[in-house]
């Protein structure tokens, strides 16, 4: 989906027990879009279910392996922040600055129903918290510092 779509700006439902058999082909779907916008657009580190249309509290990264967040939430933030050029794969030629956290605590579930914590800093922290945003209806041109926070990516 692209910048304007109204599913961008909902909060996305909780994943579900009933929804568990679906997980395989969402975490599918999710992959293949990121590897095709990647071959595009050379980047893409991560992508929330939302931005394909389903509208569940679901995460898939892929760094050096595929990491799925179900059900994830923030359970602490740094008081610390940092200025960060974003850029999302909803309005790929666009960069926003925004703040972010440096350190976050996430709660979530893998793929296997294992509850997991994790640690995130720095640019980590910063891909997972624009992630999350997604699941909240939140997008990046909203936390944009100023209005002079936007610039164009060139290809």
């Amino acid at each position: 989906m692209v910048l304007g779509d109204e599913r961008l700006y909902a909060v996305c439902e909780p994943v579900l027990p009933s929804d568990w058999t679906f997980l395989p082909q969402w975490i599918g779907d999710l992959d293949a879009v990121m590897k095709d916008f990647r071959i595009h657009y050379q980047y893409g580190r991560a992508i929330a279910a939302p931005q394909i249309g389903i509208m569940k509290r679901l995460i898939y990264m892929n760094l050096d392996q595929p990491l799925v967040f179900i059900n994830p939430e923030i359970i602490e933030k740094s008081e610390e922040m940092f200025e960060v050029w974003d850029d999302c794969m909803s309005f790929p030629l666009l960069y926003v600055k925004v703040k972010r956290h440096t350190r976050i605590k996430v709660e979530y579930q893998n793929e296997k129903g294992e509850k997991k914590e994790w640690v995130m800093e720095n640019d980590l922290s910063e891909l997972f918290q624009h992630e999350f945003d997604h699941l909240n209806g939140i997008l990046c041109t909203m936390r944009a510092i100023d209005q002079k926070s936007y610039k164009w990516r060139t290809l």
